[in-house]
């Protein structure tokens, strides 16, 4: 009788389970900051409303992802020996708590919850994830194995 074994999974082919929640986050983000420009732009209250359930979502997705980023980081999928890594899980909190801070702002009446202060918030999310994305892909390379 022939036993086979199958090679192992090598680690760049391994999913990361924050990755999802964490895309999704994103986009709520840059939801939010597109429905503030057009509340900026129309001045209609509709907009304000679309933008404080979007970061809610964004929040609520966001903190899925960093409780799948620990499972990640259990499965060695997340290199926290890495100083790119440390910086990416610091990075996460402040895009999450200026999303939080930003939901703060937008609980406010119309005009006082987009301008300027929950514009300007909305920019500063959505810069820091991007910003937090793109360590993101490098330290997946770094987990993986590769430069």
């Amino acid at each position: 009788m022939t036993n086979v074994v199958s090679p192992p999974v090598p680690q760049a082919f391994k999913s990361p389970l924050r990755s999802i929640p964490l895309h999704f986050a994103a986009a709520c983000f840059t939801g939010a900051l597109l429905t503030d420009i057009a509340y900026w732009q129309t001045m209609q209250m509709m907009w304000t409303n679309f933008s404080a359930w979007l970061l809610l979502a964004g929040v609520v997705l966001g903190a899925v992802g960093f409780a799948a980023g620990a499972i990640d980081a259990a499965r060695g999928l997340l290199a926290l020996r890495t100083a790119a890594g440390r910086v990416y899980v610091v990075g996460g909190l402040l895009v999450l708590v200026a999303a939080i801070f930003n939901s703060l702002v937008h609980s406010r009446d119309a005009w006082t919850s987009v301008m300027p202060l929950g514009l300007a918030l909305s920019i500063v999310t959505v810069a820091l994830a991007l910003i937090v994305a793109a360590l993101g892909a490098r330290v997946q390379r770094l987990t993986a194995g590769g430069w």
